[in-house]
């Protein structure tokens, strides 16, 4: 791995993040094909934070938190930091020191793969926090490593100035390049639930307004009543004592 940090990358416009971050991980994720989701993993250390940010990426030797040092410099206001281990790693390489540099340079949160510690302070100070595990495992500062470079986690790749989205659903990424597409067919994904969120209020039922009643006839499901249920149940009751 070489060992490098990467100064200024071009970030996805804050404008049209923040646009996609309202509308949330859950319905961005869907609007994108059901990609970029980081997986259920990745949690928040703390419900009721929603955020949408630009990526600068820290990828760590495991124990080791040089490289997430050396992030911080890199990042400016609407920016989240994602950190990312050379392999698995849940010890603590993030805590309240780290948060309170990061909220200086206007950093909206951070999503790492590996732990955090200090999870009272993180709330106490308002520092939203998505991770893999809690831990009060340290960590040494020993190790070269990369800044704003890709890394990955969940299966996906998050690149340098990518929107991350997070809430209390996980984290989502969506590549730079495809904000504008993500924010279209989000908006059109809203739009779809709201017109079925009115229906269904009006008491329509999803069998109905999705079609659903022609998938269980072609899935063979039937409906029968509780008597004949019973009956078909006390059937093959007997036909296997019989059998016995």
């Amino acid at each position: 791995m070489e060992n490098v940090i990467v100064t200024d990358p071009p970030r996805a416009p804050l404008d049209r993040v923040d646009a996609l971050a309202a509308h949330g991980v859950a319905t961005v994720h869907e609007a994108l094909g059901r990609a970029g989701y980081l997986g259920p993993g990745i949690r928040p250390v703390h419900l009721g934070s929603r955020i949408g940010g630009t990526a600068v990426t820290a990828l760590c030797w495991p124990g080791d938190n040089l490289m997430v040092h050396a992030a911080v410099e890199q990042c400016r206001p609407g920016d989240v930091l994602v950190v990312a281990t050379t392999s698995h790693c849940a010890d603590g390489l993030f805590g309240e020191l780290f948060a309170t540099a990061l909220m200086k340079r206007g950093v909206r949160g951070l999503v790492t793969a590996t732990g955090v510690r200090d999870v009272d302070d993180l709330h106490r100070l308002g520092f939203p926090v998505w991770s893999a595990a809690v831990s009060a495992q340290g960590s040494v500062k020993a190790t070269g490593g990369c800044v704003n470079t890709p890394v990955v986690i969940g299966g996906q790749t998050i690149r340098p100035g990518d929107a991350v989205l997070a809430d209390d659903d996980g984290v989502v990424c969506v590549p730079r390049a495809a904000v504008d597409r993500a924010l279209e067919a989000s908006q059109a994904r809203a739009d779809k639930e709201e017109a079925a969120r009115a229906a269904f209020r009006e008491g329509e039922l999803g069998l109905d307004r999705y079609g659903l009643r022609a998938t269980l006839v072609r899935l063979g499901v039937r409906y029968v009543t509780a008597q004949e249920y019973a009956a078909e149940r006390a059937a093959e009751d007997r036909a296997m004592g019989s059998a016995s």
